[in-house]
């Protein structure tokens, strides 16, 4: 795409509105499509440009040379990620650029602190160390800075695979099946969904493979009483409800009135007819303390830092602190907590989140196992065997991008002896 000095301008506006990263990325690109009322092109550019200069944020202010304006950052990016050369340029630059420019794209990537090659704050490198050599964390971090794909579940409700599938392939959509999930498909193109036939009718919805593979591990049998603790929006809840065949009772709990309410469109195209979403005030409502020792599925999918999203949310690692992981930590533990009750003797807990770092993983885990001497881990290599899921893991569930192509997941099954 050809750039005009209206269409830098509009790119170097767009970052000036996100990069103080006061609310997330994606959030305030909306609001800023809405002001604006730019053409698609502009859009896809800016789209484009600022989720890259967000991936890349560190090496391109190592190479604006203390100077990492929007303007800077946009031009640095472009010539070193976006694909246009400095002839392309060239009519755009003010004087002293191009030879700048022209540094930009001679900086070498393996000269510099892992940090900047990781394209991970100092301090998150300094915490990954703990658990993490430096070769783990430089893949990590190289495989969090590419997009992810597009992954969808087939509704088993409404749909086959293998049909949905022949679906996309007649409409010259180019799809796979996901290697882990047996629901999953991947799409290669980023494509809207949301006007296509097979969405309206409530046939898939967008869910990475990944968070589809909690619900197999949670494997909830038709006529079970099943709590998906921190529903947010639904996808999970969903996919429960079909794993169960819309049988059995199925609760939808959060404390967020607005998220509930997406799951309102999503639950009327779905078929399911067994969720009953609950708003709580907090963990130890007494809507949760009225359910304890009644339920044989748990599903907690714990607020965290959502670094394993980084492919889709780079923002996150700015955003993020050690003080707001200590947080987390602290709500995750109060929330694994209040959620066992809820089991009968013999129930399965699910704890995820989709982060790597161990502090809201195993940490939370063995700490609450060493207080809770009537739970047991149950290792997920068997769950994944009893599922026909070939995946290599022991313990735990450990997804990466670069090993899995899922967003980074952390899952453990505890069960109530």
């Amino acid at each position: 795409m050809l750039i005009t000095e209206y269409r830098l301008e509009i790119v170097i506006q767009a970052l000036r509105s996100i990069l103080p990263l006061a609310h997330p990325a994606d959030t305030t690109l909306r609001y800023f499509f809405k002001d604006e009322r730019i053409g698609s092109n502009e859009r896809e550019l800016v789209a484009a440009t600022v989720f890259g200069v967000l991936r890349h944020r560190m090496l391109l202010e190592h190479a604006c040379l203390g100077e990492a304006t929007p303007r800077r950052m946009a031009l640095a990016h472009m010539i070193r990620f976006g694909g246009y050369n400095l002839r392309e340029l060239e009519p755009v630059l003010k004087p002293g650029e191009k030879d700048w420019l022209a540094t930009v794209k001679g900086v070498k990537v393996e000269d510099l602190p892992l940090p900047v090659q990781a394209e991970l704050p100092e301090w998150l490198v300094e915490k990954m160390r703990a658990s993490y050599s430096d070769e783990d964390i430089l893949a990590i971090g190289k495989s969090m800075q590419q997009g992810a794909p597009l992954d969808i579940r087939v509704n088993t409700l409404l749909a086959k695979r293998e049909d949905v599938l022949q679906q996309l392939q007649d409409k010259h959509i180019a799809a796979t099946a996901t290697p882990y999930s047996p629901i999953g498909i991947r799409l290669k193109e980023k494509i809207p969904l949301n006007r296509d036939a097979l969405f309206t009718e409530g046939k898939i919805e967008v869910q990475d493979e990944g968070s589809q593979l909690l619900g197999f591990l949670l494997a909830p049998k038709r006529n079970d009483m099943v709590v998906d603790f921190c529903a947010g929006a639904g996808g999970k809840t969903l996919m429960l409800s079909a794993m169960m065949n819309s049988q059995g009772r199925l609760y939808a709990m959060d404390v967020s009135e607005k998220r509930l309410a997406n799951l309102k469109p999503r639950l009327k195209r779905s078929g399911a007819s067994n969720i009953q979403p609950m708003l709580i005030a907090h963990e130890n409502d007494l809507k949760v303390k009225r359910l304890a020792g009644k339920i044989d599925r748990v599903l907690v999918d714990a607020p965290c830092s959502g670094l394993g999203t980084l492919r889709r949310s780079p923002d996150l690692k700015f955003r993020q602190s050690p003080g707001t992981i200590e947080e987390f930590a602290r709500q995750q533990a109060a929330i694994l907590a209040s959620a066992s009750r809820l089991l009968k003797k013999g129930g399965r807990l699910v704890y995820a989140t989709c982060s790597f770092l161990p502090e809201e993983n195993q940490h939370i885990v063995q700490s609450f196992l060493a207080s809770h001497p009537d739970f047991v881990l149950r290792p997920v290599s068997e769950i994944l065997q009893q599922q026909k899921i070939a995946l290599e893991a022991v313990d735990y569930l450990e997804l990466r991008p670069h090993l899995h192509n899922t967003d980074g997941f952390f899952a453990a099954v505890i069960e109530r002896i």
